[in-house]
């Protein structure tokens, strides 16, 4: 399995290429299609899937062009599958950059899922709190964790249809006990491990 990081958007989201033997997925797709695009094709990759690890206008953005141009399938949570085509749930409405609107999926997640695409599976975990339907997906040892966990801390709180309890229940029920040395590839900022977060996130330790 090759990781290939692109940071696209007006916020520096992660959106990551994940492939295998000329096959890739690409996760959170939030803006600059080129860029993704030109990653895809210097790398002679054949795309079967685009995931959105929740539906924040910052991760979404360029679903619509990627599908467009490549075919592949679009997932995405059942309670974050409204974003995808309402600018105010999706955030965009507020972010003074104007309405971002995505194709709706074509497959909707309901977390459990093993996910077949690019030679991998990818185990969908639903990971509630920053968003109702937000996901992280685990490949073997590595997880994608988008706006849940990040290197040194937590997603936001403050949106609508996001909740600190529900978010706490997330990471202490289904990622906390992963194994330490799990990798974590975020939405934004550094990648890490589990074990560096249960022993420095101040989320985590309540060093806070």
């Amino acid at each position: 399995m090759e990781i290939t990081l692109l940071i696209v958007g007006e916020l520096a989201v992660n959106c990551y290429l994940v492939s295998r033997e000329g096959r890739a997925v690409v996760i959170d797709p939030g803006d600059d299609v080129e860029v993704i695009l030109g990653a895809l094709e210097e790398r002679n990759l054949k795309l079967e899937g685009i995931i959105n690890t929740h539906g924040h206008f910052d991760h979404i953005g360029a679903n619509g062009a990627l599908k467009e141009a490549t075919t592949a399938p679009l997932y995405i949570h059942r309670g974050d599958a409204p974003c995808l085509q309402d600018a105010a749930a999706n955030l965009s409405q507020w972010a003074g950059l104007g309405p971002v609107v995505s194709p709706p999926a074509d497959v909707l997640l309901s977390g459990g899922e093993v996910l077949e695409l690019a030679g991998l599976e990818f185990e969908v975990l639903h990971t509630p709190g920053h968003s109702p339907g937000g996901i992280c997906l685990k490949v073997g040892d590595v997880l994608f964790t988008g706006d849940t966990l990040f290197a040194g801390s937590v997603g936001r709180v403050d949106f609508p249809g996001s909740s600190w309890e529900v978010l706490m229940k997330s990471l202490n029920e289904v990622i906390l006990p992963l194994a330490p040395e799990t990798m974590i590839y975020p939405g934004h900022g550094p990648a890490s491990t589990l074990g560096a977060e249960k022993q420095n996130n101040p989320f985590l330790t309540g060093r806070l």
